[in-house]
Formats: C-alpha cells, structure tokens, sequence
C-alpha cells in the first residue's frame, strides 16, 4: 500500500519537516524487525518523521531506504543525503491536514 501525493501536498510536508529532528537512525546492522516495528510505532504517533540512514554508500542507502517505505507503506517525501523524510498518516489520530490536491 503505497500513498500517493500530490506535488502541493509534497511541498507542504517538506515545510513542516525542515525543522524536524531525526528521530530513528538505522546502523551498522541495517532494516532489523525490531527497528521495522519501531518505525511503525513512530509513524503512528509523529506521522512525519526524519530517519537518518548510516551507509557509506549511496546505493546501499537507496536500498534501506526503499525497504523502509515498503514495509512501512509510507511515502517518501526527501531524501538528502543520510537523512529520509517519511510520511504516513496515523490510523487512530491524525494530527497533519494535507492541503487538497
């Protein structure tokens, strides 16, 4: 289940996660269960979230990065370097109003 936005709605959540800090941080041992159901907490509770990604190598992180949204069923808003910006809106309550597309 992959979440699809709209180009307004993408830069609306870029704005709200500039001043955000990185609240996971995947390490030497990469996408672990445990960090997966971690992330599924975070999500739940912040929606927009920054993970900070600790490969050397770009297609390595390219890799995790694209293993997070796909078990998370996020959306991946940024990508900077080390740092992912990811989006998924909570099932119970939902804290971010997107703009309409």
């Amino acid at each position: 289940m992959s979440i699809v936005l709209t180009p307004a709605q993408n830069r609306f959540l870029r704005g709200m996660a500039h001043d955000l800090k990185a609240l996971l941080q995947i390490g030497g041992k990469g996408v672990t269960p445990a960090f997966l159901a971690e992330l599924d907490e975070v999500l739940e509770r912040h929606e927009l979230i920054k993970v900070k990604v600790a490969a050397e190598d770009r297609e390595a992180r390219d890799v995790m990065v694209g293993e997070l949204v796909d078990a998370s069923g996020s959306a991946l808003i940024q990508r900077i370097g080390h740092v992912a910006v990811l989006y998924r809106p909570a099932r119970e309550k939902r804290q971010i109003v997107l703009p309409r597309g």
